[in-house]
């Protein structure tokens, strides 16, 4: 298969009939042989979706043509092969999943900063706290130098980690990160919501500080949510895997593990599986 170009986006937005929208757009993306997730709510839309450059030019041109979307903009990386097995168009109460109504990423976000202007800071030295958004298991392959890693298995954690954070914070300048931006739509007003003075989200997320900066200031690669399984600073496919039992990512040193078993376990979820193993009533 000739390279294929995988892109990411999404918009917050009012849409007043998504379930009208939904199917135009999966029209569209079957025809092209699209495929991927597009997330459709009365919120916004969230797109993830791989194929040839020529249908990706088609899809993204369809949707700027819209005048909701004329402005959207999207993370692109190649890959070699397909990463996604089919295309679902999805209807959704938010397009990342977070239960507080008075938040308004659409009239009301937290403060953007481009990526070159936070890697100017972080060269000159500037005080701030970086803060991951991303689940653990996103963490563990990577994440940026000195960041505060909250440990959460649910982006619906988050306000428990808020919660639990020194109140000192609240006084420093505080930069949300996440993949591709939009959880910390979320979190990031949220933040402020309960006090915290200065706080800003990266525009675009990792993804666009690897495509404007690199792996500068940043340790190791970033977790993605396709059989890629991570990508590079250089926006590369890496020899990352997955565990197909407990959905873990899996390190070259997870690999070599004794207690990883392909398709029976890994060093993450080892102990758990001969828990339940010891606990079957034997057969008679």
């Amino acid at each position: 298969m000739s390279q294929v170009i995988n892109i990411s986006g999404y918009k917050f937005i009012k849409i007043v009939n998504p379930i009208a929208l939904r199917p135009r757009l999966r029209n569209k993306c079957l025809s092209l042989n699209l495929k991927g997730t597009i997330l459709v709510s009365p919120e916004g839309i969230n797109i993830v979706m791989a194929g040839t450059q020529e249908n990706i030019d088609a899809f993204t041109n369809f949707l700027t043509s819209d005048e909701r979307f004329a402005d959207m903009t999207f993370k692109y990386s190649p890959s070699d092969h397909q990463p996604f097995n089919r295309m679902l168009v999805r209807l959704k109460k938010e397009i990342i999943a977070f239960g507080e109504d008075d938040l308004d990423p659409i009239n009301n976000p937290a403060p953007f900063v481009k990526p070159k202007v936070l890697e100017k800071w972080l060269d000159e030295g500037k005080d701030i706290v970086f803060l991951d958004t991303r689940n653990d298991y996103e963490v563990k392959l990577g994440t940026f130098k000195n960041a505060l890693t909250p440990h959460m298995d649910s982006f619906k954690d988050f306000k428990e980690v808020v919660a639990d954070l020194d109140d000192s914070l609240k006084e420093k300048t505080i930069v949300t990160f996440c993949t591709g931006g939009v959880r910390c739509e979320k979190a990031a007003p949220y933040m402020i919501k309960k006090g915290f003075k200065d706080v800003h989200q990266i525009d675009g997320g990792v993804l666009k500080y690897f495509e404007e900066c690199g792996g500068k200031h940043w340790q190791g690669d970033c977790f993605v949510f396709d059989h890629r399984v991570a990508v590079s600073p250089t926006l590369k496919e890496t020899e990352n895997e997955l565990c197909y039992r407990c959905r873990h990512p899996l390190t070259q040193e997870d690999l070599e593990s004794p207690e990883y078993v392909e398709d029976v376990s890994c060093p993450h979820c080892f102990n758990k599986n001969k828990k339940l193993a010891t606990q079957k009533e034997p057969r008679v």
